[in-house]
C-alpha cells in the first residue's frame, strides 16, 4: 500500500482502502463532492444571469476557471471557524473568485447544493454498478448456456432430490439478478433533481430576487435541473428532498445484496461437495495451517459484505421516519455514512462476483459420482413402470423394490458403503425381463425433464434483452487485488 505512514495510525474503512473500484471511490470523494459543489453554483449563477439579473460573463468565468482548485485546507479551517460545511466552502471558493464573491449561493439554501449532489452521486452510482451487474448477468449466463444440459443433482431441504442441470440452477441465479436489473435502473430512472427550492422548499427567495415573477423561478429551476444533466425536478420538497428518496435507492441496493448472498452460499455449498469451484489463483493460500485446503474465499467475501448492505437499508427507514415537518438535520451524519457505504459495498460485491462467474469451474466427474449414488432410489418410479410394462404387477414389484431399497440403504447408512441397489436388482431374478432396459432407465438426462429447454427460452427471452443496452461495455475483465 502507498502513502506515508501516518495513514496507518488511523482507522480507513476497509470499503476503500482493500476493496472499492477507483471509479466508485471517487464518486464519493470529497473531490467529486465539492467540485459538484462549484458546479451547482456556476449553474445557478448561470440560470440567473440569463434570467435577468445583475451577473457579468466575467463573473461566471471566473468561477468556472476555479472549479478544480480546491483548497481543502482552508476549507476545513472556516469549517472549524463557522461551524457550517456549506458556508465554509462558499467563503473558500469565494477567496479564490474575488469578482464573483459577491453573487456566489445568491438566494440558495445549503441543501441547494448538499441535496443536488447527493443526488447527482446517487445517480453516477447507479450508473456505475448498473454496467458491473450486466457484466455478471452475462458472465453467468454464458455457464447457463455451456452448462444447459450437464445433468445435476437437485436439492431441497439441502437433501438429494430429482435432477436438473447444472446450467438450469445457475438460471435461478440469474432469474434474481434480472429482477434486480430492473430494480436498479427504474430506481435510478426516478431519481429527480431537488432544484431550486429555498429554504423550506417554497421558493421565497427567488421569488424576490426575480419581484415577484412566478414564471421566471420556475424557468430558473428548469434550467439549473437542466445543466444537472436530470429531466425532471421534484415539483414539491421541504428544505430536503423527501428521505423516502433515499429509502428507495437502498432498498434496490439491499434487494440485490440479498441475491448475492443467495448465489454465493449455493457456491460455498456446492465447493464442499467438490462439484463447482470458485477462481483459485496459483499461489493462493486456503489456509495457514492446512495447505491443501482450497475455501470459497471470494463467495465469502460475498456473503459477508452482502449481509453489511442489506442491513444498510434500515437507515435510511429511520431516517424518514423521523423527519421533522420541513426538515431536521439529524439526517446529516448518518446519511454521510449510509448512502456511500451502500453504494461502495455494492460496488465491491459485483466486482468480486464478476470475478467469480469468471472462473467458475465444474467437476462433471464428481457430478457424476453424486448422481450414480443416488439415482438408483430415483429411478425407483421407472423401474416398476417398466416392469408393469413388461407383464409384471405393479404391487408386487413396489415390494420388490421397497424391500432392496431398504437393504441398499441400511448398507450405506450403517456402514458407509456405495448405493448397490442397482446390483440387487440385476441378481434378483424377478427382474430378468428389463435387465436390458436398465442402463437407459438410468441415464440421468431421461430425468432432467425440460431443464436444457428452459434455460434456453430464458436465456432469449428474459436474458438477452437486458444486456443489450450494456452490449458495449462487456469487454471489461475483473482482476481482484486482494
Amino acid at each position: 500500500m502507498e502513502g506515508s505512514g501516518d495513514e496507518f495510525m488511523k482507522y480507513r474503512s476497509p470499503l476503500v482502502s482493500r476493496y472499492a473500484s477507483k471509479e466508485m471511490a471517487y464518486n464519493f470523494s470529497d473531490k467529486k463532492k465539492f467540485t459538484t459543489w462549484r458546479k451547482l453554483w456556476i449553474y445557478l449563477a448561470k440560470a440567473e444571469k440569463e434570467l435577468g439579473l445583475p451577473i457579468t460573463d466575467a463573473q461566471v468565468n471566473e468561477m468556472e476557471a476555479h472549479v478544480e482548485d480546491i483548497n481543502f485546507a482552508m476549507a476545513a479551517e472556516e469549517e472549524k471557524k463557522l461551524r457550517h460545511d456549506v458556508m465554509a466552502h462558499v467563503h473558500t471558493f469565494a477567496y479564490c473568485c474575488p469578482n464573483a464573491a459577491p453573487i456566489i449561493h445568491l438566494g440558495a439554501t445549503s441543501c441547494y447544493v448538499g441535496d443536488n449532489t447527493d443526488l447527482i452521486m446517487l445517480r453516477d452510482g447507479f450508473d456505475i454498478l448498473l454496467p458491473k451487474l450486466a457484466r455478471v448477468i452475462d458472465r453467468l449466463a454464458n455457464f447457463a448456456e455451456k452448462n444447459a444440459d450437464l445433468p445435476t443433482l437437485g436439492f431441497t431441504h439441502y437433501q438429494p432430490a430429482q435432477l436438473t442441470t447444472v446450467g438450469k440452477r445457475a438460471c435461478l441465479w440469474l432469474q434474481d439478478l434480472v429482477m434486480d436489473m430492473r430494480n436498479l435502473q427504474r430506481a435510478r430512472d426516478d431519481l429527480r433533481f431537488r432544484g431550486v427550492k429555498g429554504t423550506t422548499g417554497t421558493q421565497a427567495s427567488f421569488l424576490q430576487l426575480f419581484q415577484g415573477d412566478h414564471d421566471k423561478v420556475e424557468e430558473l429551476d428548469r434550467k439549473v435541473t437542466e445543466m444537472a444533466g436530470f429531466k425532471k425536478s421534484y415539483l414539491v420538497t421541504g428544505q430536503t428532498y423527501s428521505r423516502k428518496v433515499d429509502i428507495d435507492s437502498l432498498s434496490v441496493l439491499a434487494s440485490l445484496g440479498a441475491t448475492v448472498h443467495k448465489i454465493c452460499t449455493d457456491i460455498r455449498l456446492l465447493a464442499n461437495l467438490k462439484e463447482i469451484e470458485e477462481p483459485f489463483e496459483k499461489e493462493q493460500i486456503g489456509s495457514s495451517a492446512m495447505p491443501y485446503k482450497r475455501n470459497p474465499m471470494r463467495a465469502e467475501r460475498c456473503c459477508s459484505l452482502a449481509r453489511h448492505l442489506v442491513a444498510l437499508v434500515s437507515d435510511p427507514l429511520q431516517t424518514a421516519a423521523v423527519q421533522w415537518l420541513e426538515r431536521t438535520l439529524d439526517d446529516s451524519a448518518n446519511r454521510r455514512i449510509s448512502l456511500p457505504e451502500s453504494f461502495l459495498t455494492a460496488d465491491i460485491i459485483l466486482s468480486t462476483l464478476q470475478n467469480i462467474t469468471e472462473g467458475l469451474v465444474v467437476y462433471p466427474k464428481v457430478i457424476e459420482r453424486h448422481i450414480r449414488h443416488e439415482l438408483p432410489f430415483m429411478a425407483t418410479e421407472n423401474l416398476i413402470m417398466a416392469m408393469v410394462q413388461a407383464g409384471g404387477n405393479r404391487q408386487d414389484c413396489h415390494e420388490k423394490i421397497r424391500v432392496l431399497s431398504q437393504q441398499a440403504a441400511a448398507v450405506v447408512k450403517q456402514e458407509g458403503g456405495d448405493n448397490d441397489l442397482l446390483a440387487r436388482v440385476r441378481a434378483d431374478p424377478y427382474f430378468t425381463p428389463i435387465l436390458n432396459q436398465l442402463d437407459a432407465l438410468l441415464d440421468p438426462k431421461t430425468f432432467i425433464g425440460r431443464a436444457p429447454q428452459q434455460v434456453t427460452r430464458f436465456l432469449t427471452e428474459e436474458v438477452k434483452p437486458v444486456l443489450e443496452p450494456y452490449k458495449n461495455k462487456m469487454d471489461v475483465k475483473i482482476e481482484l487485488e486482494l
